[in-house]
Order: structure tokens, then C-alpha cells, then sequence
């Protein structure tokens, strides 16, 4: 039975799946909603019509679900909602989402239930990389081919992995920073770090690609550290402490836009004068209340735009599955730093209106 002649189900929740497994977040079930762990199925449809209208078919049902890890960040909406918008455009693949919500148990959980009822392909966004590293694995050791969107597990055992490179971006922020220290004239910059999730690799690599960028100038110093595991309401008390015990900081190191977001609330709460603090984001939505729209005005000082990979995953899972095809073992995905003089430019580019 060929892909054209089947129609493939997929669960999206903190994982994208198509055709396969995604590790994810919440369960649900709209196909508007998405997710990181999805399941393509060998379902027990056989002989039953449905899709009514379009597909009166005796053949059996494949079934792909997502594993979303979660739905709190808006970035993973955005994930979900273009990897359903690149499904649309395959009548063979329907996408089911499914959200872990930063839940590793959960998550693992939604990887054996989809092995259970049989999966021909998993595309998975791990909440973090070690716990998720032996569900993946078993996976991958039976013969289904994995795609690890955005995050990634340890080892090798997966088919591919779809995303941006991390440290790169970090480095870039890192290397804006020291020189707006430097153009500012202060002689020394102290940077206060807001952290993702300690356990998953884009905050380790954005982390350690920002100290690679800072020290090219040493007067830049980090002299604070914390997590907000991604969340504007994690963040907010998060920055207010940090602020609190040093209202010295000149620049905010923000790893995702919503906590850059938050740390501008916490410094305007605090009564800091927000014009002589550098606050840096990643991620770069073209929303009304994302990073784009936060530079252009005047916000954010600098982002940095995050691809979701989403439409990719699934236009990958189609051609491994319906055309065989062996992809690369990566698929790097390009980034641009975005400041006030293109904010505007990038943030229509994007489709943001």
C-alpha cells in the first residue's frame, strides 16, 4: 500500500510526529492545536469508511502522532500550528497533537503508548534530552525512523534532527552585547542570565554560546544565573529577585523572548531606568506579542529568529515514507538577528500583520 493511498493520523503534542512518534505535552485532539510527539499508525481501520466526502477506502489507517513538550511557550504553538498548516497540504496526513507539558514521564508515556498501537514514524521535540534519550532509542532500535524537531536526546539514535543551530545563536547574542558595552562607553557590563530548561540542549548551547560570544570583550561579566524553564510567568518573580539583588545589571540575557519580556516588566516594576539596559530575546514571532513586535518597539533591544521547523518535519516524513527517501543525519535551519531597523522588514517577511 502506497502513502497516496492511505491517510495518516498524527497525535501532535510537545513532539512533532508525522507518520511516526513525537514525545510531547498536553492531549488533545484538534487539529488546529499542536504538539511534539506524533504517531503514524498502522491502525484497526480496516474496512471502515470515513472521512466521509472525500476517502471511501477499505485499506487501513495509518495513524501519526506528535509529542508536544509543551504548549506554555508560544513558540511551540507557533511549532504546532505550522506543522499542521504543512499537513493540510497532504491529503494522506492528518496530524493529532498531543501536549507532555515539560512532563519527562509524561512524555515517555506518550512514546510506549504510540509504540503499542504501532508506528511507522516518530517525530518527537524532547522536553529534555536524558530522560527522553532511551524512549527514543527503542524507538530507533525497531526500525522506525525518529525526527527529533528542535531539541535534542544524547547519542545517536535517531534518523534525523530538524533546528537551528543554538550555539551560533547564542554566540551572536553574546557577541551584540559586547558590542553595545563597548559603543555604551561603561566600563564594565554586568549581564544577568535568564535560563530555559536546565535539562535541555538549546539551553545549554545557548548558554555556552553567549559566554563565547561575550568574550570578545572582557569588560562584559555575567554575574547572575537563573532558570525560568522558558515561561514569561516563571520569569517575572524570577527577574525580580535577580533585579532586586543587583539593580546594577546593564544587560538582560534572556534566552527565549517571553522571559526577555518578563525581566522588562520586573525592570519597570522596580523603577529601573529601562532605557540603559540592554534586554536580549530569542525566538523573533511574527505576532502581535511576539519578538519582532517587541524590537520594533523598542523593547527588546536585539532577537533572534527561531525557526520552528515544524512545516519541515512533516514535508520530511512525507518523503521518508512515501518516497523512501534517506535523509541527512541534520538539517540546520537559518537564524537572523533582528533590531530595530528591521524588526518591520523581518516581521512581514514572516507573515505577521
Amino acid at each position: 500500500m502506497t502513502l497516496q493511498t492511505r491517510r495518516m493520523i498524527v497525535r501532535l503534542g510537545n513532539l512533532l510526529a508525522l507518520g511516526l512518534v513525537l514525545a510531547g505535552c498536553n492531549q488533545q485532539t484538534r487539529q488546529s492545536d499542536g504538539g511534539s510527539t506524533a504517531q503514524w499508525r498502522r491502525g484497526q481501520w480496516g474496512r471502515r469508511k470515513w472521512w466521509r466526502g472525500r476517502h471511501d477506502t477499505k485499506e487501513a489507517v495509518p495513524h501519526r502522532r506528535m509529542s508536544q513538550a509543551n504548549k506554555g511557550e508560544p513558540w511551540r504553538q507557533a511549532m504546532n500550528d505550522q506543522s499542521a498548516a504543512a499537513a493540510a497540504r497532504h491529503p494522506e496526513l492528518k496530524v493529532v497533537f498531543a501536549d507532555a507539558a515539560q512532563n519527562n514521564a509524561k512524555q515517555v508515556a506518550d512514546v510506549e503508548n504510540f509504540l503499542q498501537q504501532g508506528v511507522d514514524l516518530l517525530i518527537i521535540s524532547p522536553n529534555e534530552a536524558a530522560p527522553l534519550t532511551d524512549v527514543v532509542a527503542k524507538v530507533h532500535d525497531k526500525g522506525i525512523p525518529v525526527i527529533l524537531l528542535d531539541r535534542k536526546v544524547l547519542g545517536a539514535k535517531y534518523t534525523m534532527h530538524i533546528g537551528a543551530d543554538n550555539v551560533d545563536i547564542g554566540r551572536r547574542a553574546g557577541e551584540y552585547a559586547a558590542k553595545w558595552c563597548k559603543a555604551s562607553g561603561n566600563k564594565s557590563c554586568n549581564v544577568i542570565e535568564i535560563r530555559g530548561l536546565e535539562g535541555t540542549s538549546g539551553t545549554r548551547e545557548r548558554g555556552d554560546g553567549f559566554r563565547k560570544g561575550i568574550a570578545t570583550n572582557p569588560k562584559v561579566k555575567i554575574i547572575a544565573s537563573q532558570n525560568a524553564d522558558w515561561l514569561r510567568e516563571k520569569a517575572i518573580p524570577v527577574s525580580q529577585t535577580m533585579f532586586a539583588a543587583h539593580p546594577d545589571a546593564d544587560i538582560v540575557y534572556a534566552q527565549n523572548d517571553p522571559m526577555g519580556e518578563a525581566a522588562i516588566i520586573s525592570a519597570q516594576n522596580a523603577g529601573l531606568d529601562r532605557s540603559k539596559v540592554l534586554f536580549i530575546g530569542i525566538d523573533g514571532l511574527p505576532t502581535p506579542d511576539g519578538g519582532l513586535k517587541s524590537v520594533a518597539t523598542g523593547r527588546l533591544g536585539v532577537t533572534y529568529v527561531y525557526p520552528t521547523g515544524g512545516a519541515e518535519a512533516i514535508e520530511w516524513a512525507a518523503k521518508i515514507l512515501g518516497q523512501k527517501a534517506k535523509p541527512p543525519k541534520s538539517v540546520v535551519l537559518k537564524t537572523e538577528e533582528v533590531t530595530k531597523a528591521n524588526a518591520m522588514q523581518v516581521y512581514t517577511k514572516y507573515g505577521g500583520a
